[in-house]
């Protein structure tokens, strides 16, 4: 049943819909009054930084006389707000769409998804860490004054998801990749940066370990079984200081380049948000991305020019700034209380088949 035929068969169950557009006036008040800048970034672009856990869509632009250019649907719209960053735009935050291709098998992902991006200018990722609580219990305050319905007998600094209740107050549970790998997988991951070592402990706990493995691959497994749902349980969860190979565009650590300066947050077991101390050194960018290139050819992935625009405008000078992206749906799915993502959507993709 398609989602507009249970809305006129279920007028109860429009309130959960609605929840998206309360949120979504919370989040531009809270930057609006915050003095940050709104940017409208395009759907269509010429390129895209690469990303090789990332399937993408492509497409083909035609001009009047129909030659064909090739053409591609944004995975966020960070490259176009850091070129603005380097222009000079300051604090500055987008609400678009965004599209990744395979994503249509979880109860958590869509491959069309609305993104929350914003960028602090002069700030690293500890700043951004106090933006999302911030940003939260703003979102919560909002939402409790605006619904009639009994979570508004909740205190503001309270949500209640799947049947457990959240505390979102300040300062939230911070720890580390390395912490979070000893305290919930037992596992030492400093000595585990080598990839022998890696592999040896992934196959002992029972885990696929195959020749073409890569070390990230396995880390994932780890990661994903035994610490991810274990995080933002009760309490929201910042989980940071990841390995330098996840650094995407993420500068690394001063003083241990191991790992970077880049961290995720979790409430009521969801992953919500991803965020950096931008990386602004244009030739490492630049070797990463080459990498990445390399590795999506490995996988047999699309293959696709990077965009050099964007190292030309790291060449010219990105500020310092740190920034983040957040999942709009997910966040709707944790205020609406809604399991699937699906639950939250007026045409999700799964409608499509």
């Amino acid at each position: 049943m398609k989602t507009w035929q249970k809305l006129k068969g279920n007028s109860g169950l429009w309130e959960r819909y609605f929840i998206r557009e309360k949120v979504i006036t919370a989040i531009r008040r809270f930057f609006l009054d915050r003095s940050f800048h709104e940017v409208e970034t395009p759907y269509l672009t010429g390129s895209l930084p690469p990303e090789s856990y990332v399937d993408i869509f492509e497409t083909t632009l035609l001009s009047r006389d129909r030659t064909p250019t090739r053409a591609f649907l944004p995975t966020s719209p960070e490259p176009f707000l850091k070129k603005l960053l380097v222009a000079g735009i300051g604090n500055c935050f987008a609400l678009p769409k965004s599209f990744r291709n395979t994503e249509g098998q979880s109860k958590t992902h869509n491959p069309e998804f609305t993104i929350l991006e914003w960028y602090r200018v002069g700030a690293d990722y500890r700043d951004i860490m106090s933006d999302c609580e911030e940003l939260m219990l703003f979102i919560n305050a909002y939402l409790q004054r605006t619904q009639n319905h009994t979570k508004a007998q909740l205190s503001p600094t309270q949500l209640t998801y799947q049947g457990k209740l959240i505390d979102i107050s300040a300062p939230w549970e911070r720890i580390t990749v390395a912490e979070a790998f000893h305290k919930y997988a037992q596992v030492n991951l400093i000595e585990a940066l080598d990839f022998k070592h890696m592999a040896k402990i992934a196959a002992k706990k029972g885990y696929r370990v195959e020749p073409e493995n890569s070390w990230e691959e396995l880390f994932d497994q780890i990661f994903l079984n035994e610490i991810e749902p274990k995080l933002g349980r009760g309490k929201p969860t910042i989980i940071y200081e990841y390995p330098a190979s996840f650094a995407a565009l993420a500068r690394t650590k001063p003083g241990d380049p191991r790992f970077a300066e880049r961290f995720e947050f979790y409430i009521g077991g969801l992953e919500l948000g991803d965020a950096y101390s931008e990386l602004t050194d244009w030739k490492e960018q630049q070797e990463r991305f080459e990498r990445e290139i390399t590795e999506i050819k490995r996988l047999g992935k699309t293959v696709y020019d990077y965009d050099s625009d964007f190292i030309e405008a790291l060449k010219v000078g990105l500020p310092q700034c740190s920034g983040i992206a957040v999942g709009l749906d997910r966040l709707v799915m944790l205020f609406a209380d809604a399991k699937n993502i699906q639950d939250v959507l007026f045409f999700p993709v799964a409608e499509i088949a």
